[in-house]
């Protein structure tokens, strides 16, 4: 992880204070920053410790959710110029994404987002098994072609947070690590700042960015945020060519040649839920995704549930929180799962037969019912702002994220329209859960 230097005293007052480091908070901290705010950006842990550092490091337009599209192509936007914006190296290349088609089904399904993503402004194309072959020596993997979009591509994830707060903290902004926030400031029914374990904070607008421990940290304040973890796990592996360039996902794992010249792979068919007492909270609020998903979500129950189910109870503001004790969100990954990805891969693709792995790990995925970010003004709450729920898909988008969030707190017009994000379509009388499956 890249450090990032702690500001030498917390301020007393800021324009915007934000909560959570990972990429979407940093990246709203360097906007705001930059536009001239002032602005505290919050992290319990360590600048994008969690989630934002443990990803698949994927830029894509590739696949999404179409509501999705605007933003991812806007995020796309802004990558390129990131080293140059931020005085860092973030590892950002344009090599193409690939999501191969294992089945007569998925093709179809590709063929029918092509279509309408492309007015979207999207540019992908579709390859014939030729095509996927050409861009891996020795496959050997049956297919019936693949999506491809050449205007994507991967960064580094352990650089890109801690290169925006790193940036935001050189144009003014306060940036206070191993400093958990325990609640909201709440006066005459709206956002008065925060109360940090190091003293409040006053702000007029607050940004709530904390990944998966956002949905808790709202309920506080009376906020319903539907949103469960999932557990994703990775690997990396020591350095080796196998001549892959593009970032590729088949139906069983998923690969990103990596700048330090090793590979990430991933499971692209499984991952695990642990059950816990939001599962049942939030239950019929994720019926329609389990519906859909359950073949490739593993279930478990065990200690954590009861673990949770105390620890995470919310105590007087005196008093160290669930946040201080769990400075940073470190699960065990699904070893079964990375077991299976060496194996699979090292049969589908000659060279990595004899592949290496210099490191395993595994991280929490904050996702929403219809699997699309919540970054939205809290009607019942004025002042607070959400930036969470990103299913997977944050780090690509949390540049351009960060930027909408900024804009909102900002009180300007925003350069896309959030209305696709409102929290209303998750929850009250405008509820309406929409989920769209193109991979």
């Amino acid at each position: 992880m890249v450090p990032v230097e702690n500001s030498p005293a917390l301020p007393q007052t800021v324009d915007v204070a934000i909560v959570g480091g990972g990429i979407v908070g940093a990246a709203a901290a360097f906007y705001l920053a930059q536009s001239g705010q002032s602005v505290a950006l919050l992290e319990k842990g360590l600048i994008g410790a969690e989630q934002s550092g443990r990803n698949w490091g994927w830029v894509r337009v590739a696949g999404r959710d179409l509501r999705e599209i605007p933003l991812a192509l806007r995020a796309q936007e802004i990558w390129p110029g990131l080293a140059a914006a931020l005085g860092a190296d973030l590892g950002y290349r344009r090599t193409g994404i690939v999501y191969v088609e294992k089945t007569e089904a998925a093709r179809t399904r590709h063929l029918t987002w092509i279509a309408q993503a492309r007015p979207l402004g999207a540019a992908p194309v579709h390859l014939s098994p030729a095509e996927v072959a050409e861009m891996v020596p020795g496959l050997d993997w049956r297919c019936h072609g693949a999506l491809y979009l050449p205007e994507d591509g991967r960064a580094e994830p352990q650089a890109a947070a801690p290169a925006f707060a790193n940036a935001a903290r050189q144009l003014g902004a306060f940036v206070h690590q191993g400093c958990a926030v325990r609640a909201l400031d709440i006066e005459a029914g709206r956002v008065a700042g925060v109360i940090t374990e190091a003293g409040r904070i006053r702000a007029r607008r607050v940004i709530v960015a904390a990944g998966a421990w956002s949905s808790h940290f709202l309920a506080r304040a009376g906020v319903r945020l539907p949103q469960l973890k999932v557990l994703s796990s990775a690997l990396r592996t020591t350095a080796f060519d196998a001549g892959v360039e593009p970032c590729m996902s088949f139906s069983d794992f998923a690969l990103r040649k990596r700048q330090d010249g090793g590979y990430s792979l991933a499971s692209s068919a499984t991952s695990v839920s642990q059950i816990s007492p939001d599962s049942f909270r939030f239950m019929f609020d994720f019926l329609p995704a389990l519906r859909l998903e359950y073949r490739a979500l593993k279930l478990r129950f065990g200690r954590a549930f009861f673990s949770e189910l105390i620890a995470h109870r919310h105590r007087p503001i005196e008093q160290p929180s669930i946040y201080e004790a769990v400075r940073i969100l470190d699960p065990e990954p699904d070893a079964a799962a990375l077991k299976s990805v060496m194996e699979t891969i090292g049969k589908a693709i000659p060279a990595f037969a004899g592949a290496q792995v210099a490191q395993s790990w595994g991280g929490m995925i904050d996702t929403t019912p219809d699997v699309i970010p919540v970054i939205s003004e809290v009607a019942q709450l004025p002042g607070c702002l959400i930036g969470t729920g990103f299913s997977g898909h944050g780090f690509g988008v949390g540049p351009a994220a960060g930027e909408l969030l900024a804009q909102m707190a900002s009180g300007v017009t925003p350069t896309l329209d959030p209305k696709a994000f409102a929290l209303a379509r998750l929850v009250g009388p405008e509820r309406r859960i929409e989920i769209q499956k193109w991979l």
